[in-house]
């Protein structure tokens, strides 16, 4: 085969540092956007950016050509310089090390879509600690709880 086709989705998936709710109300929107543009910057396509005080989501297409570790770095780094410049007073905001990655089947895009965007209510009742350990046990990932926060 001459070419290489790919069909790449990923639900993304990381917090604060030490999970501090440092994301307010005023920054996040303009945090997601600049977020979706790293996405599209590196080529992917962002569906879906959002998240709480404490934590992102995004459900995004990528390529192939970039390995997965790299695009968090350059998310996650890209990122926090951004709000520092932007938000001087909301300099507190560092993401933590880790991060989560999930790949997403096509027929699967439309409910981590609406779960992403209804973030705020679906944190009412639980914190992003018990979703994040959720999400490993639903994808099969182990994991051992002393090593899990920073």
């Amino acid at each position: 085969m001459p070419q290489s086709y790919t069909c790449l989705h990923y639900h993304l998936v990381f917090s604060t540092k030490g999970r501090l709710p440092t994301i307010t109300p005023d920054v996040r929107p303009r945090l997601w956007e600049y977020l979706g543009g790293i996405v599209r910057g590196a080529g992917g396509v962002p569906i879906q950016v959002g998240g709480v005080d404490d934590h992102v989501h995004l459900l995004v297409t990528l390529r192939q050509v970039t390995a997965l570790a790299d695009f968090m770095r350059e998310l996650k780094a890209g990122s926090s310089g951004w709000v520092h410049d932007t938000f001087p007073d909301a300099g507190g905001l560092w993401w933590q090390t880790g991060y989560g990655a999930f790949t997403v089947s096509h027929s699967g895009i439309g409910a981590v879509r609406d779960y992403i965007a209804n973030q705020e209510e679906h944190h009412r009742e639980r914190t992003f600690q018990d979703e994040f350990r959720a999400m490993l046990v639903k994808h099969g990932v182990e994991f051992d709880e002393e090593y899990l926060w920073d």
